[in-house]
């Protein structure tokens, strides 16, 4: 059922459930997630790394 046409007063069905996931998975989806917030911050200071270096090098180039 859409969320446009059911009431906000009443929740969901499958809101009631309880989550299906077992511990090992969970702890397996934690180092996951963990491994690629890690590969995505290295991502990010490599590339801080390589503008700093450019915009030294285009500073000293035109002084």
């Amino acid at each position: 059922m859409s969320a446009v046409t059911h009431g906000f007063d009443r929740p969901f069905h499958g809101a009631a459930r309880p989550a299906r996931i077992s511990e090992a998975r969970k702890s397996q989806l934690k180092r996951i997630a963990f491994s690629a917030l890690t590969l995505l911050s290295m991502g990010s200071v490599l590339t801080a790394l390589i503008a700093l270096k450019t915009a030294i090098y285009v500073w000293r180039l035109h002084a």
